[in-house]
């Protein structure tokens, strides 16, 4: 049985390679969300139109759906460091050709859409690489981490991302993003180690029986699309506030909770290793009691209950994802590994978009306060039915010698 003690993110932090990829994803998620806000501001300075820069917002996102479930596989096939140093150095490229002051509006939606689409390949090589380079022991520490330090990440990037193009320039900020590509791709190269593909294992692993898939990840991948269920709070913070009577800074309270919420999850994920990472209760418990917040907002509405409430909610779901991500390592063999995780991710944040657009048409006939209600309502149906599924899917328990009746020794 494993040890239910802390899981010490000192632990994970002594692997070299762990800190090498954990500090190339921070440096890249700071500089995406600084080409989100360079990218929105140059746009609209440009073209004063809220379309045109929604649509541009829009393709830094987009794209990875078609991308997840087409390009995850490469770093199946292919060596995953090749993978990540490749699609970086490509990224790095695309990047700097979208800061070239002038370049024409259509050339830079194609530069953004095939940046973002290349995110995806990159994005299933560095989640299997994680399960390679961590021990098993180590794994739910690493990624609690991870998590944690991406969210702090992503708010740094949007918090200087108005401050930085205000004092250098949207193209000096879009040169920043490429050079965090670049360095990503160089540390990488130099300091993770090079390993076979996935792939060129799989002739043995089917052969020996390791090569199907565990009927759970079914549940697994429901449970990556209620996230989004979970994120409607976010998309309805200023009709909520609005409700609530507050101006901006209620808003901005509400965007932050959720974050916020989501770095004390990480941090707690860290801290603290499941019993089983295979159990339903490990994983699917704590999906089912992040909906409960969300409930409780119709009874308790005011915008500093909903802040404390939605962070709940943001904490408990990052708990359940950690740990999601650690089962996957369980149930996939390491010649799909990548292929799976890459498409996980593209459901969980297609499933947020799609989640947040029906959630402000519910908003529009129930009110704010009551979309949040009935998405948190939905979210615990859903992750309770995603246990039944997971226990359905649960193999039999193979009997062991030890449940062997002893044999008789005749005299």
């Amino acid at each position: 049985m494993k040890d239910t003690k802390h899981a010490p993110i000192r632990d994970a932090l002594r692997v070299r390679e762990f800190r090498v990829l954990w500090l190339t994803e921070a440096l890249s998620v700071f500089g995406d969300q600084l080409a989100r806000v360079a990218l929105a501001l140059l746009v609209y300075a440009r073209t004063n139109s809220a379309l045109l820069t929604a649509l541009t917002y829009a393709l830094t996102f987009v794209p990875a759906v078609l991308g997840g479930f087409l390009l995850s596989g490469l770093a199946d096939r292919f060596p995953r460091r090749t993978v990540i140093v490749v699609t970086d150095a490509i990224r790095g490229c695309l990047a700097a050709a979208m800061a070239i002051p002038g370049v024409p509006l259509p050339v830079l939606w194609v530069l953004v859409g095939l940046l973002t689409l290349a995110g995806a390949p990159f994005k299933g090589a560095q989640l299997a690489l994680l399960s390679d380079v961590l021990p098993e022991q180590t794994l739910q520490a690493g990624l609690g981490l991870r998590q944690m330090t991406s969210q702090i990440a992503q708010v740094a990037g949007f918090g200087l991302g108005g401050v930085l193009v205000t004092a250098w320039s949207a193209s000096a900020s879009l040169v920043l993003n490429a050079a965090t590509f670049f360095l990503s791709a160089v540390l990488v190269l130099v300091f993770i180690q090079q390993r076979r593909a996935a792939a060129a294992e799989a002739g043995s692993a089917e052969h020996s029986g390791q090569g199907k898939l565990d009927g759970r990840i079914v549940a697994v991948a429901l449970l990556a699309g209620l996230t989004g269920l979970l994120v409607v709070p976010e998309g309805l913070a200023a009709p909520f506030a609005s409700a609530a009577g507050v101006g901006s800074f209620g808003v901005g309270l509400l965007m932050a909770s959720d974050p916020i919420g989501s770095v004390v999850g990480g941090w707690w994920a860290a801290r603290r290793q499941a019993n089983d990472v295979l159990s339903a209760k490990a994983v699917v418990l704590p999906a089912v009691l992040a909906g409960v917040p969300l409930i409780l907002c119709a009874w308790l509405p005011g915008v500093w209950w909903a802040a404390a409430l939605w962070a709940v909610t943001g904490m408990l779901s990052t708990v359940y994802i950690v740990r999601m991500v650690a089962a996957v390592r369980e149930l996939v063999p390491d010649s799909r590994r990548a292929t799976v995780m890459g498409r996980l991710t593209t459901v969980l944040y297609s499933s947020q978009g799609v989640a947040i657009l029906l959630g402000g048409v519910v908003a529009e006939q129930v009110g704010p306060v009551g979309a949040v209600a009935l998405s948190g309502g939905a979210a615990v149906i859903a992750a309770a039915s995603t246990g039944l599924v997971w226990q359905a899917a649960r193999p039999r328990r193979a009997r062991s010698a030890a449940d062997e009746p002893a044999p008789v020794i005749a005299a």
